[in-house]
């Protein structure tokens, strides 16, 4: 019995991909089932369909942003705000081990959007909660819609979330090595 509690961990990082839930790695680890939306992402860039979202209605991206703000949506859906972050191709590491590794996005805004997703149970209360300061990789494509910012919206097909403190922006150069 002993045994088999000691293998779980092990088990656990193997069915992971080694990264975790948060993708601790060196480089950006896809999880669960990111590999299907992955291969469905366009390349877009958000100024072409903040320009002009009603023309990419179809179009699906793959963006990464830092929650400004989380609104109760209709039919049990959830609005969140975002700032666009761009993905560092590699991420900062605290020393040598991967597990020191956080996925690591731009300090810098690249400006406003908002994406309407379906959260999780775990991500509606307690520690890992998707709130303001959380990362959110949103899958989706845009409705034609502005949210108030002036930004565009999107609509998720499906999203990847890293709670406060469990990712890096480009700022923690500083106290974190390549």
């Amino acid at each position: 019995m002993k045994r088999g509690l000691t293998l779980a961990p092990v088990l656990l990082a193997l069915a992971c991909g080694g990264a975790g839930p948060y993708g601790y790695a060196p480089e950006y680890v896809p999880a669960g089932p990111e590999d299907e939306h992955l291969e469905a992402v366009e390349n877009v860039t958000y100024e072409e369909i903040r320009r002009d979202p009603v023309d990419f209605g179809s179009t699906t991206v793959g963006w990464f942003g830092v929650v400004t703000g989380v609104e109760a949506g209709e039919g049990g859906e959830t609005l969140v705000h975002l700032t666009y972050r761009t993905l560092q191709p590699r991420n900062l590491c605290a020393d040598e081990r991967d597990s020191s590794c956080r996925v690591t996005v731009s300090e810098r805004a690249g400006g406003p959007f908002s994406a309407i997703l379906a959260l999780r149970p775990e991500e509606e209360a307690g520690s890992d909660r998707l709130w303001v300061g959380s990362l959110v990789k949103v899958y989706g494509q845009p409705t034609g819609d502005f949210d108030a910012d002036g930004g565009p919206v999107l609509r998720a097909t499906w999203h990847r979330h890293w709670p406060h403190g469990t990712y890096v922006t480009t700022a923690a150069r500083g106290s974190m090595r390549r």
